[in-house]
């Protein structure tokens, strides 16, 4: 698991250009998934191209924040694993 927000992002640089399955709560009991390649990371966010065929918008940014506090669950998807991060 993340301790901080600095890990939090060294991980996800050292992903980039991976695939991403993004899993938000945008609710109560509501959620919200998306999927897609990690594309940059920012001091404080971290931008997610998203597929075309099943989003309406193809870009998306969260904070670091987001899976410090757990409102976003990230996964990596390769072929062969899979890791989830927050």
């Amino acid at each position: 698991m993340a301790a901080s927000i600095l890990t939090i992002k060294e991980e996800l640089e050292n992903k980039i250009g991976s695939r991403i399955t993004l899993v938000a709560q945008t609710g109560r009991k509501r959620q919200t998934e998306r999927s897609g390649i990690l594309s940059e990371t920012y001091p404080s966010v971290f931008i997610v191209n998203l597929d075309q065929d099943e989003n309406a918008f193809e870009r998306v940014s969260y904070s670091y924040t987001d899976i410090l506090t757990r409102a976003v669950e990230v996964q990596f998807t390769d072929d062969l694993e899979e890791e989830i991060i927050g």
